[in-house]
């Protein structure tokens, strides 16, 4: 195998696939806080709480809509640059993968065009059912794509015929404790991405003395109140797949402990097993990511015990300028700790792509450097194009904030008790 060709390959997936990680990080974290949000608007039937679902809901469908492109652009380099692995594993892999696809992302995408064409047209609950059948399918669509990762990383329930791996026991392939660890830290982890999303658009808000006081200190106090939470579920996840790495992969396990003396063991015991080669995972790409994931944590463990106890002021909320200021600032912190935990997670198991049983170089398809080049650049243009979308639409549509058109916007006036229409209401000043 051509090294350039293996390395361009390693990169543009790491793009791809990280990139799109980061987009349902969001997504996911997001429908959940707006099912919420639509359950409690549909008890209370009050207008705040139903713009809140509006405003909240136009976000996560830009953030949907947009990283629903990035997987089919990860899709298209999964399959033109790994042949090997699908060729090997596919037998396993296919399995999960297309229950996600069928079963999972399409049932998704199906309930979520009824939610998003359904106002005023669904009874709400109908409506309400529709957004929870979305949220559902996401949680279901993110475990079976972690049962293949998990696969990867800790492979289990498979046989071998004629060379390849086939499935052998897929209650094992589900209940794979790496695929059921990650997913639950993943959850959470989106979660928490979610809470300082809310937190810190709020907070934009406030810090511009916006008329919509009350609509932005309720979604400051969701957002805070959220993060808190989550962030200690993330951290519970992550600390038991850490107790676990040593049996699962103690390589990784001894590099990122900066173990010498251990890693010179491990590499001994595996070039026995598996014959000559260099069985150690880079070591800046594998403690790096862990330091980021940690660093990130450790601001955002900070932020959010203060931030539990400030937003429970009320006039903390709407006063405290410098805190509004720290929360817009802390958005990305969150993306830093996922992506960090990510790499520490996929490069680690190097030189692995399914861990001890097919490495990376074999599972590369044959392809020549120019074309590698070529398709990363094609692929890394259009991921970086996506990106900027998001970011821009999500700013331009967040900074609007709750305005009387876009998702759930009724055309029709609304009527008071007495049929006529209601004036609009002029929101009053806060009293600080």
């Amino acid at each position: 195998m051509n090294q350039d060709v293996l390395d361009l390959a390693r990169l543009q997936f790491a793009l791809t696939a990280g990139g799109h990680f980061l987009f349902v990080a969001l997504t996911l974290g997001l429908a959940t806080v707006v099912a919420v949000l639509q359950t409690r608007a549909t008890f209370s039937r009050k207008p705040l709480d139903a713009r809140m679902v509006r405003f909240w809901g136009q976000l996560y469908v830009i953030n949907y809509a947009v990283g629903i492109v990035t997987g089919l652009v990860m899709e298209f380099q999964f399959g033109m640059a790994w042949s090997g692995l699908t060729h090997e594993a596919g037998n396993v892999l296919g399995a999960s993968l297309a229950v996600e696809t069928i079963v999972a992302f399409f049932v998704e995408s199906t309930f979520l065009g009824l939610w998003i064409f359904g106002w005023h047209r669904l009874n709400r609950w109908a409506h309400l059912a529709a957004i929870w059948i979305v949220v559902l399918t996401a949680y279901l669509s993110a475990y079976w794509i972690l049962v293949s990762n998990g696969f990867l990383n800790h492979p289990v329930g498979y046989g071998s015929e004629g060379g390849e791996l086939v499935l052998d026991d897929p209650v094992a392939v589900l209940t794979n404790p790496s695929a059921l660890l990650a997913f639950g830290h993943v959850v959470a982890g989106a979660l928490l991405t979610a809470g300082f999303f809310m937190a810190g658009v709020s907070a934009y808000h406030l810090f511009r003395r916006t008329p919509e006081w009350e609509f932005f200190g309720r979604g400051l106090r969701v957002g805070v109140f959220l993060s808190a939470p989550a962030l200690m579920v993330t951290a519970a996840f992550g600390g038991v797949q850490f107790a676990v790495l040593d049996s699962f992969q103690p390589m990784k396990s001894a590099v990122f402990r900066g173990q010498t003396a251990e890693i010179a063991r491990v590499q001994a015991e595996l070039t026995a097993r598996f014959g000559p080669g260099d069985y150690v995972p880079s070591e800046a790409w594998t403690r790096g990511g862990a330091l980021v994931m940690l660093i990130g944590f450790a601001l955002m463990m900070y932020l959010c015990f203060a931030g539990v106890i400030l937003a429970a002021f009320r006039k903390v909320v709407f006063r405290f300028r410098f805190w509004h200021l720290v929360l817009m600032a802390a958005v990305p912190l969150p993306y830093l700790a996922m992506i960090g935990g990510w790499v520490f997670r996929e490069s680690g198991r190097q030189p692995w792509v399914v861990y001890g049983l097919l490495k990376t170089e074999d599972a590369v398809s044959d392809l020549s450097p120019g074309t590698m080049r070529l398709s990363l650049t094609v692929f890394t243009t259009v991921f970086v194009l996506l990106v900027a979308l998001n970011a821009w639409l999500l700013t331009r549509h967040a900074r609007r904030g709750p305005v009387d058109s876009g998702l759930g916007h009724d055309e029709r006036p609304a009527e008071g008790d007495d049929g006529t229409p209601d004036p609009a209401e002029a929101l009053p000043a806060p009293r600080y």
